[in-house]
């Protein structure tokens, strides 16, 4: 398990980043690279990005990131 933590926020996840981004492409067409950004210790800045973009609460991003991580097929 791939682990990235911040004092805030911590996504658990089950595949290294390129491959969880790539996951979330192929269904968010609307996400892009700079989208998706991300480096360690900055789970903060992704999630409130995204939460932003999507319109969603940080907390339903970091689930839904970690639920496409755990998934081995395509993104859902």
């Amino acid at each position: 398990m791939f682990l990235c933590m911040h004092e805030q926020n911590t996504l658990k996840l089950s595949a290294p980043w390129e491959q969880v981004k790539e996951k979330i492409k192929e269904t968010n067409v609307e996400l892009t690279d700079d989208d998706l950004s991300y480096a360690p210790g900055k789970e903060n800045e992704l999630l409130d990005h995204l939460s932003r973009k999507m319109h969603r609460k940080p907390d339903d991003i970091r689930d839904w990131i970690e639920s496409i991580s755990a998934n081995r097929g395509k993104a859902s």
